[in-house]
């Protein structure tokens, strides 16, 4: 077996691709997902092929080139956190999302920031280690057969095994086809499976990692187990011992460095909520030591520093950092002067329009229009929008909008589960196809709308 066969960095050629598409490109990718916000989608898309660009530079200057972060300013659902999400699954990178109000300054009862990190180099090891099991898979299947080929046929009491003949045997081969086409599926074996390690799991308190991760294997060790044999179907044995061979397939060790430097490299945190611990200026100081604590402890994590995690080191100095926030209540010159200097690439996202809601609802994907289509034919009842009906769904989405509380796009949600509610209750029973016409949007939904109490109760 060749370095580059069992290596996780052969998984990601598929990444490499991702990553190489020009900024053009990533904005038509995320406009299949997102409608409208024009500017926000180049920001980002900027930001990740400069990452490419950064990879391409000479060894001396390319540590000096970091990521200019980014500030998203916007109301609620207008595609914020949609956008970034889409962004690391197009980059294939390690992404997670956090609630700036969910930390506490060090030395409070609660999270500390660093748990960011930490996080993000747990999905990391999630995603490399299933690529490295994809890339192991032909191998594992393979080894897997074998194995239950073995089971299904012994060799004779007092007889000699020899894996070499009996792999080539006429029996052994007919067996194969069999199990190959699944004739054998049901049947039952016995076979030999090593029980999954079942090591103690500890949460870590801050700054004591390595120590934790000192324990939990000095306890997996106690626990290791010998193999048993098992009484199970065909089938059954197939998966579990394909997993088994893929788990010895893999090196764990090298599992750690991988996901270390694809967080380093390519890792992306988005910070929602930051405004809420943005000081306000009419707000008294009670609450503002602990909101401002929370942004110091942010700075070193944004500008750079090490942190210690149970898989190692992890310098932060070329994760790119979102922050995004409504700033309703307060300003983004509201921020500490640090952390706004730290996010350097400012953009506004607006607010929907009409027009936006119902593109919205016909464009992307997997529009609401199209999910709920998908979901009803499952009770074989065909349900189509008409132009009329979308448009009206849309007026009247943004309408409710206008008058209460602007929620954005996530009002269509409510909107979709008020209207549908008698096809979604009674699908099973409807018998001719359902015709969602303006019409019939003003039958569900008109007096709700026009009445600003129950809009706020109901929509």
């Amino acid at each position: 077996m060749t370095q580059s066969e069992n290596s996780p960095s052969a998984t990601t050629e598929s990444t490499t691709q991702q990553s190489q598409m020009t900024p053009r490109e990533i904005v038509h990718a995320l406009d299949q997902y997102i409608v409208g916000q024009a500017d926000a989608k180049r920001a980002v898309a900027i930001a990740l092929r400069n990452r490419w660009r950064r990879m391409q530079l000479d060894d001396e200057l390319r540590p000096e080139v970091t990521p200019k972060n980014i500030l998203m300013i916007g109301p609620t659902g207008v595609g914020k956190t949609e956008i970034a999400r889409r962004l690391a699954k197009l980059a294939g990178a390690p992404f997670v999302k956090v609630e700036a109000t969910k930390f506490t300054e060090v030395g409070y009862v609660g999270r500390d920031v660093e748990s960011i990190i930490r996080d993000l180099v747990e999905m990391a090891m999630k995603m490399v280690r299933e690529d490295a099991k994809k890339a192991m898979q032909h191998k594992a299947e393979e080894a897997a057969e074998e194995r239950v080929l073995d089971a299904l046929l012994p060799p004779a009491r007092g007889s000699e095994y020899d894996s070499g003949r009996n792999r080539d045997s006429s029996t052994r081969q007919t067996f194969r086809k069999q199990l190959r086409e699944g004739k054998l599926d049901d049947r039952e074996i016995d076979i030999e499976l090593t029980p999954a390690s079942q090591g103690m799991d500890f949460q870590a308190p801050p700054g004591m990692e390595e120590m934790t991760s000192q324990l939990q294997n000095m306890f997996s060790s106690f626990g290791k187990q010998k193999s048993e044999s098992r009484r199970i179907t065909v089938a059954e044995a197939l998966r579990l011992v394909r997993d088994e061979e893929a788990a010895k397939l893999v090196s764990e060790e090298e599992i750690k460095q991988r996901a270390i430097e694809a967080v380093e490299q390519n890792g992306i945190v988005f910070v929602d909520e930051i405004d809420k611990v943005a000081k306000r200026a009419e707000s008294g100081s009670g609450g503002d030591v602990s909101r401002e604590g929370v942004q110091r402890d942010l700075l070193p994590l944004i500008e750079g520093s090490t942190v210690s995690t149970k898989h190692g080191m992890v310098r932060t100095d070329h994760i790119l950092f979102i922050a995004s926030g409504a700033f309703h209540l307060s300003k983004p010159s509201d921020l500490i002067p640090e952390l706004q200097g730290r996010l350097p690439i400012r953009v506004e996202l607006s607010a929907l329009s009409p027009n936006e809601f119902k593109r919205i609802l016909t464009e992307p994907s997997a529009s609401l229009t199209r999910q709920y289509e998908a979901l009803l034919a499952t009770e074989n009842l065909s349900i189509s929008f008409t132009d009329d009906g979308i448009e009206r769904i849309a007026q009247t989405a943004w309408q409710v909008n206008e008058g209460t509380e602007n929620i954005g796009a996530r009002r269509l949600h409510t909107m979709m589960e008020r209207l549908l509610e008698k096809a979604l209750y009674e699908g099973s029973d409807m018998q001719s196809p359902l015709v969602i016409d303006a019409s019939y949007v003003d039958e569900q939904l008109g007096e709700l709308a026009k009445d600003e109490d129950l809009s706020r109760y109901i929509l």
